[in-house]
């Protein structure tokens, strides 16, 4: 389950429920109603009791049966309907320097990663139903199309049904919903819509059930989370809700849910659910950008180009995801590049806050934007603003790796003051003779437009990172320029997801 926030996050079947009807739940029908009144939309389904599978030999809880539900359906109040809708009041969320994962990336040769923050409206759209789409495939596009039009509706009425029947569950996520609001939600149905892309989808959840081990999700809150998904989808989607609609996204659940289960299991046998981490060092770049680097209580694996997420002891519950900003040192610590960002949270702790000796947590490594060594294929790297930290890592990992390969790197900013990590970056091409630093600096950001300019790139992977829209162009003036898309690795905005991210 995607708790406070996911993502959050990137790519991962084992099994999870039959191909029957049955599963976690036994698919009814809805009680009929008895007064007068019209609802806006017909009451959710609430499926039966249920508990989580589990494997011989996992690290699971074998629980028993869940504890009775009441017979009546539970109308969500209005006042948690609207805790659920969030306060337009309520700050901005942080823009990550880092991936948030959010959605399955579209298989190809070259691994990618995934970031930004996941839009405003939880369900995602549906993407064209494919000719051999299995029959659970095409009821559930089917659904994800009928509730588009109300995705808010949708969202909020999910979390209505979840913090009603199952108050227990509210701890799990943060004080303020307005940033976690789509992101459970979205991510099940993300991985629902992509349920017959094993490789895919296996990918992407267990990373999810790997972090949801540190927001404390164990395998008997996933029911709950089912029971108030179809619950939420069949009052939203009545109009073409049937039994075999239902069935289908038993099924789908059941198999999601089991694959995080799994992955959350496996994990806890070999790493912990997070990591305690002492802020050794902080380094004011500018007003709004600073270096943290920090001391974790346990080692820390991790490789250059990958991310984590992380919480603020001022913040509790909120997670934001930030890339590391070097390759694996032999010192254990471990730094960041954070920008502050118009009422960000975690962002301004981070920058204006946090000071030597505070204590952050951290979730586990994830992203697969990290350098193939089994090639002897040049790197071409762009990298804007902050995202030039997870670059700047690409390069020491190839460094010490001691193989001569071919590094460009562009790094961009609107002005020359927010080129930061430029002198880092210099001195480390003078050090390296194979690595060429380029920097561009242009009010509209337009970096792609000077990676045209240079060249030919066809023997060079592609790695980018940075905002959502020089990632976007960045990708568009690649393939034009001739690279493949399977040699495009970059932090995946949500934008530009079109089979999927």
């Amino acid at each position: 389950m995607d708790a406070p926030t996911t993502k959050s996050a990137d790519n991962e079947a084992s099994g999870g429920g039959d191909s029957g009807g049955g599963g976690w739940f036994t698919p009814r029908k809805p009680p009929v109603r008895t007064d007068a009144a019209e609802p806006e939309a017909p009451e959710g389904r609430r499926a039966t009791p249920i508990r989580p599978l589990g494997r011989p030999g996992t690290a699971r809880t074998e629980a028993g049966d869940a504890a009775p539900v009441e017979s009546d359906e539970p109308v969500a109040t209005e006042a948690v309907a609207e805790e659920a809708r969030i306060s337009t009041a309520a700050p901005e969320p942080d823009a990550p320097s880092g991936p948030e994962p959010t959605e399955p990336t579209t298989p190809r040769p070259a691994p990618e990663s995934v970031t930004s923050e996941p839009a405003s409206t939880a369900p995602v759209a549906s993407a064209p139903v494919r000719d051999d789409a299995s029959p659970d495939a095409v009821l559930v596009q089917r659904t994800m199309a009928e509730v588009g039009p109300v995705a808010d509706k949708v969202t909020s009425y999910f979390y209505a049904l979840l913090f009603t029947r199952h108050p227990e569950l509210r701890s799990l996520f943060p004080a303020a919903m307005d940033t976690q609001r789509d992101r459970l939600l979205k991510a099940l149905l993300t991985a629902a819509e992509h349920i017959d892309n094993t490789d895919v989808l296996v990918s992407y959840l267990e990373n999810l059930g790997r972090g949801h081990r540190k927001y404390g999700t164990r395998p008997e809150h996933y029911p709950a989370v089912g029971e108030c998904l179809i619950g939420s989808l069949s009052r939203y989607a009545s109009a073409i809700w049937d039994e075999e609609t239902e069935a289908a996204w038993v099924r789908t659940y059941t198999t999601i849910s089991q694959i995080m289960i799994d992955s959350a299991a496996e994990d806890e046998l070999r790493a912990p659910a997070w990591w305690y981490a002492e802020v050794v060092s902080h380094d004011l770049r500018t007003p709004d950008i600073a270096v943290v680097t920090v001391r974790t209580d346990q080692p820390y694996p991790f490789l250059a180009g990958q991310y984590t997420s992380l919480e603020t002891p001022w913040w509790p519950r909120i997670w934001r995801h930030y890339s590391f900003a070097s390759a694996p040192r032999p010192d254990g610590l471990l730094s960041f590049h954070v920008k502050a960002v118009p009422a960000g949270w975690v962002s301004n702790a981070l920058v204006h806050r946090a000071r030597p000796g505070d204590v952050l947590r951290l979730g586990p490594p994830a992203g697969s934007m990290t350098v193939d060594h089994t090639t002897d294929s040049g790197l071409l790297c762009l990298g804007g603003g902050t995202g030039i930290a997870p670059i700047k890592a690409l390069v020491e990992d190839v460094a010490e790796h001691g193989r001569r390969r071919p590094v460009e790197v562009f790094y961009g900013a609107r002005t020359d003051h927010d080129l930061y990590d430029i002198d880092t970056m210099l001195r480390l091409q003078q050090t390296h003779p194979w690595l060429a630093v380029r920097p561009v600096v242009d009010q509209q950001a337009q970096l792609p437009d000077a990676v045209r300019e240079y060249g030919p790139w066809n023997e060079y992977d592609a790695y980018l990172s940075g905002p959502p829209g020089m990632i976007r162009s960045g990708v568009d003036a690649l393939r034009d320029i001739g690279i493949p898309a399977g040699r495009i690795r970059h932090d995946s905005v949500e934008e530009l997801v079109t089979a999927g991210d």
